[in-house]
């Protein structure tokens, strides 16, 4: 298999882990999770010149946000495996290891931090959310998670 399919299934496999610590945390503790309809609508504005809102809740619907949305944070994570793959190469994906795997998934949380959120409207770091510290831990965890599927995936890779 080649080294693509590799960064792929890892990808994938990271984000759904992601995703399923996102159902399981709601179920368990209450709360509301990213509404990836919404990451669409930010995207879709993006052709239109319009890379900040006020609030997106607010902002006019787009055209296909939901499926924009989806994609792009399954996208995201794939590239993101690949930044893990090429810095730890080849090697790593054939025997990986906790340490970089956790590193690039902590790391991955400076993108909504330093992008996501202040162009949706939640400001940096979720500032201008009602909850600043509490929003920062949930990402903070849950981009951990994403670096412990990186693993867990890279483990499971049946190539």
């Amino acid at each position: 298999m080649t080294l693509l399919a590799i960064i792929f299934f890892i990808g994938v496999g990271a984000t759904a882990i992601m995703d399923l610590w996102g159902w399981l945390r709601q179920r368990l503790f209450g709360g509301k999770g990213l509404d990836y309809g919404l990451v669409g609508r930010w995207i879709a504005h993006m052709p239109h010149g319009r890379f900040r809102h006020d609030n997106i809740a607010d902002a006019p619907k787009m055209p296909g946000e939901r499926l924009i949305g989806w994609s792009a944070h399954y996208g995201i994570g794939i590239a993101f495996a690949g930044l893990l793959v090429g810095l730890g190469g080849a090697e790593w994906a054939a025997r990986p290891t906790l340490g970089p795997a956790l590193a690039v998934g902590i790391g991955t949380v400076a993108a909504p931090f330093f992008l996501m959120q202040p162009g949706m409207g939640a400001g940096i770091a979720a500032s201008r959310t009602p909850r600043p510290n509490a929003a920062r831990l949930q990402s903070l965890l849950t981009h951990a998670v994403f670096g412990l599927g990186l693993y867990v995936a890279a483990w499971a890779a049946p190539f």
